[in-house]
């Protein structure tokens, strides 16, 4: 199949989407087609549906100690480190990364996945409030709006910067055509001067304008955002 991603590529993306982000906003943050997104998102939606379910009575009330395939889950002599990480709210995704970080795990992401699953079966994992001291975090991000008219007449899409600090919620937002990151300094400098201060720490989620290479655990950023 043409533009084929990479299995960790691939994960991403059913990542993002499962956080609710859009096919638009995951292509443009990842760099790829849209079209690309939306394949891989159907063909994992299809190959999930296809497989059979796991036949239960009741609530679960143990993780099986096999996988559908009828093989022993290498996830089994994990299962009590993957029930914490769980229910400190970590996706199956990042399960996985630390699994493989932490302890050297062989398994794949999937198998992380469908283990997750089977050990919560239908739950609805509980909601839990990350607790910021005042000034310690802003949360930053840009949103694509719909196209209007620009100084020349042209109708273009803006870009919607957007401010959140996580102690006390209060947003600043502003409207933009770029996002270079000239641009980014100085919406940002705005957002500040909006709060009458600076934050300890900026969260930008992986912006292109801040982030020159990313990675899940080291991420290179831009070194006009690091000064």
């Amino acid at each position: 199949m043409a533009n084929n991603l990479e299995a960790e590529m691939v994960s991403t993306i059913v990542t993002l989407h499962s956080k609710g982000w859009s096919k638009s906003r995951i292509a443009r943050e990842l760099g790829i087609d849209r079209g690309a997104v939306a394949r891989h998102l159907k063909l994992m939606t299809a190959e999930r549906d296809s497989k059979p379910a796991i036949p239960t009575i009741g609530p679960p009330l143990a993780v099986p100690a096999v996988s559908p395939t009828g093989r022993r889950s290498l996830c089994e002599g994990f299962s009590e480190r993957i029930r914490v990480k769980r229910q400190d709210g970590l996706s199956a995704q990042r399960i996985y990364q630390d699994l493989v970080e932490e302890n050297g795990f062989s398994g794949s992401y999937e198998s992380v996945k469908r283990y997750v699953r089977r050990l919560e079966g239908n739950a609805t994992p509980p909601f839990r409030r990350m607790e910021v001291e005042p000034g310690k975090e802003l949360q930053v991000d840009f949103g694509r709006g719909a196209p209007i008219a620009d100084g020349s007449g042209k109708r273009r899409c803006p870009h919607l910067f957007r401010t959140v600090l996580s102690h006390s919620r209060k947003g600043y937002s502003e409207v933009v055509f770029r996002q270079t990151t000239e641009d980014f300094i100085r919406v940002l400098e705005n957002a500040f001067r909006s709060y009458g201060g600076v934050a300890e720490t900026l969260v930008v989620d992986n912006l292109k304008a801040a982030v020159i290479h990313a990675d899940w655990f080291d991420p290179e950023i831009n070194p006009k955002i690091r000064s």
